[in-house]
């Protein structure tokens, strides 16, 4: 069977490899500067732990976003994340070069976005989805649209799901309760 013609919860059991634009995943969009030109962005928690269950599921997670910040670069540290391109304008290329480095293939990756330049990614990955404020195309052609938007919990929902679909979850949470 052809994986673009499979289920969600089948798609989501191949997925090895969850990549994410920042603005407007991570993040809710916004785009604040200080009186001096230094950028503030807002991460939410509730995304930075479920990034954490997701690499301690064994698994990578990475970022491949437009703009270049040192703030994403701190935030990516915070977080364990080795896989992070930055000031990127095709994504799609990125993404390809990063499953030819860690031998995947698409159909083990899962890209996460919000607008137009995450298009082309979104529709080549095993499992593309979207933020549930993403753009109208975005939402269109994703296979997954997040009922959180982007910064608020989006990105979790997301591992959250996948994790779910490959019975890892209740195990991953087993030493919270």
């Amino acid at each position: 069977m052809n994986l673009f013609h499979m289920p969600l919860d089948q798609r989501c059991r191949a997925i090895k490899l969850i990549l994410s634009d920042v603005d407007g995943v991570l993040t809710d969009g916004g785009i604040v500067l200080d009186n001096r030109g230094i950028e503030i962005k807002r991460f939410h928690a509730r995304d930075g732990m479920g990034i954490r269950l997701w690499q301690k599921a064994g698994y990578r997670f990475g970022l491949i976003t437009h703009r270049s910040s040192q703030i994403v670069k701190t935030r990516a540290a915070e977080l364990g994340i080795d896989i992070l391109r930055q000031g990127i304008d095709d994504k799609l290329s990125a993404m390809r070069d990063i499953l030819d480095q860690l031998r995947l293939d698409p159909s083990e990756v899962c890209y996460v976005g919000d607008d137009l330049p995450d298009l082309a990614p979104v529709r080549a990955a095993g499992l593309g989805a979207a933020v549930a404020d993403a753009c109208e195309e975005l939402r269109q052609e994703a296979d997954y649209v997040a009922s959180r938007d982007g910064g608020a919990g989006a990105v979790r929902e997301v591992v959250e799901m996948v994790l779910k679909a490959q019975s890892r979850w209740e195990d991953l949470i087993r030493s919270y309760r």
